[in-house]
């Protein structure tokens, strides 16, 4: 099976998870985890991102990272790849850590609430997960950036990113009367069924506005047929017919199945009103 295209660009924000091998730990004690959130720090200062939320799990992780240049794939390559190298050194261990390739949702951060969302599911975890109890307040859990917002700024990491998520919670001062609030705020909201808004961020490729949903998908179809374009046209002429745009324009429409394909069927029919429009650009 083909893997899915990653998607890159500029100021592109993502929830990323990945777990460990057969599902076992990724980490076995806190030395463990202070070397992933070392390695984290590392990655930033490389890449340039910014992180906006974290937490780490057992045997998974989740964090909310946003990167100024396109690298998200080349920047993970090296994260996992370190971290698995340390963590196989101190444990006198060989072989794979993590499970496969990790899973990036791309996360709308035009001031919607959908980074709000996705913060909220980053930093509600280990209540979910049963590893803060019920009257255990959410910054018990040390390793989790949570901890980190409610701190004066200069005792956070500088590559944690905190005014977005403050100001989609409506906080405009980084305070620490804003934090005070902003501790009660979630505080509250842990004690809430989870709602709709989570299901996206479990199952779905991208959160966000459709017309964010459809600027992805187009960017998606452009990119891959310019590539399909430029390494196998010929041959495909050669043993099936038809022009290159042909192909270029079939392989599209796979795609985009292919990419709306894990959402409901209900939610894959408000596409097919915007089919038209994302060939236009490929079919000439």
């Amino acid at each position: 099976m083909a893997r899915k295209l990653r998607i890159e660009y500029a100021g592109a924000i993502y929830h990323v998870m990945n777990r460990g091998d057969r599902r076992e730990l990724i980490f076995m004690d806190d030395a463990d985890r202070q070397r992933f959130v070392d390695t984290l720090g590392e990655a930033c200062a490389k890449t340039g991102w910014q992180v906006h939320a974290y937490v780490l799990m057992p045997n998974h992780f989740h964090w909310v990272v946003e990167t100024p240049q396109p690298n998200l794939v080349a920047g993970m390559k090296w994260l996992l790849g370190t971290y698995t190298s340390r963590f196989n050194r101190r444990h006198n261990l060989f072989g794979h850590l993590f499970s496969g390739r990790y899973k990036s949702l791309i996360v709308d951060g035009s001031g919607s609430g959908y980074l709000k969302s996705v913060g909220d599911y980053v930093h509600l975890n280990p209540a979910r997960a049963k590893l803060v109890v019920a009257d255990t307040p959410l910054k018990s859990f040390a390793w989790s950036s949570w901890p980190a917002y409610l701190l004066a700024r200069s005792k956070r990491p500088a590559w944690l990113r905190v005014d977005r998520l403050l100001g989609e919670w409506g906080m405009p001062e980084d305070s620490p009367a804003g934090r005070q609030r902003l501790e009660q705020a979630l505080e509250e909201r842990r004690g809430l069924e989870e709602g709709e808004e989570f299901k996206p961020i479990r199952r779905g490729w991208c959160l966000g506005e459709e017309k964010f949903r459809a600027e992805l998908l187009t960017q998606m179809i452009e990119r891959m047929g310019w590539s399909i374009t430029a390494r196998s046209a010929r041959r495909r002429r050669r043993r099936w017919g038809g022009s290159p745009s042909i192909w270029r324009w079939a392989r599209a429409v796979i795609l985009t199945i292919s990419c709306i394909a894990g959402r409901s069927l209900a939610e894959s029919n408000q596409y097919q009103e915007l089919t038209p429009s994302l060939f236009t650009n490929i079919k000439k």
